[in-house]
């Protein structure tokens, strides 16, 4: 019987996103100028929807919390990533470095979870406007908010464990800005196809899973869109669901490129291009895109900057 030798791996070495300081300083500038947009367009979201009684609506409520998980999840990420564009050396302990994976996935998962909710609202208030005050009461939409919290706090707490638990033994260096599985399987000195299936499958359930719910909701609004006799009722529907038809899109594309391909057909630099797009610039669109295309977002907006609730509010 033999014995493998492991060497214990206290940190990770990131590689990052640049090697050279003509490129790291320019990305620097960009990225804290994303993250200071992600964090007052996302706060100013929530602050706005608290404080304008006309968005305290099911809708709304599923948006200020999108909002609160993207602070979350972008801040998960971002300020690392901003200090490791300006160190030397690029390090993040063995614990850290899954405390990161773990808040991430658990965060991603949720607004995976948050968008299938936000379809699944805009179907009953469409589809089925008599029954919207009872599927979508209160007491529903808080359970509905507590349970894509809690599913993403177990998903994230089986995907680390999966992860965590492998052996690392021939290199401490992840060719990434933060801890994820793709390259961390790349580390790992032993067999790790269990384990890239079960995240796999776990992964799949999630995306694919509140995907369909998504893609079904519209279907059925689409449907009832094109049944409408009145004009201005469909182009108020049309209004209503194209912003978060844009969010998801631009957020499934690249989440789903990035885990739901073969890990034979995988790179990790392309993975880093993509995993920009829904970690970083993604959080700050979001509210960006619900404002611009939502006439009672900047009706609100604009009524609290003009009789100043702001102020009363806080």
């Amino acid at each position: 019987m033999t014995r493998t030798n492991y060497t214990l791996v206290t940190e990770f070495i990131l590689l990052g996103l640049a090697d050279t300081l003509e490129l790291q300083i320019p990305l620097f500038l960009l990225f804290f100028i994303v993250y200071m947009l992600t964090v007052l367009g996302n706060v100013g979201m929530i602050l706005l929807i608290r404080a304008d009684f006309r968005l305290h609506t099911p809708m709304y409520f599923f948006l200020a919390n999108l909002s609160f998980a993207d602070v979350c999840y972008s801040s998960t990420i971002t300020p690392k990533m901003l200090v490791d564009l300006l160190s030397a050396k690029k390090t993040i302990s063995f614990t850290g470095c899954f405390v990161q994976m773990n808040f991430f996935i658990s965060l991603a998962t949720t607004e995976c979870i948050l968008f299938g909710l936000m379809a699944y609202d805009r179907y009953v208030a469409i589809c089925n406007p008599l029954l919207y005050p009872l599927l979508m009461s209160w007491t529903i939409c808080l359970k509905m908010a507590a349970g894509a919290f809690t599913a993403g706090l177990l998903n994230s707490i089986v995907h680390t464990s999966c992860v965590s638990s492998l052996p690392f033994c021939s290199s401490n260096v992840i060719n990434h800005f933060f801890c994820d599985s793709p390259p961390l399987f790349k580390l790992s000195c032993s067999d790790t196809r269990l384990s890239e299936s079960i995240l796999f499958t776990f992964s799949g359930v999630n995306m694919i899973g509140t995907l369909l719910v998504i893609l079904t909701s519209y279907s059925y609004i689409l449907f009832s869109i094109f049944r409408m006799r009145s004009g201005e009722g469909q182009r108020k529907a049309v209004s209503t669901c194209a912003s978060h038809l844009t969010a998801i899109t631009l957020f499934y594309s690249t989440a789903i490129y990035t885990y739901l391909r073969p890990s034979s057909s995988c790179s990790l630099s392309q993975d880093k291009v993509s995993s920009v797009f829904y970690t970083v610039v993604i959080p700050m669109l979001n509210p960006l895109i619900y404002s611009l295309r939502n006439k009672e977002v900047k009706a609100a907006f604009w009524d609290v900057i003009t009789r100043k609730k702001i102020l009363s509010f806080l």
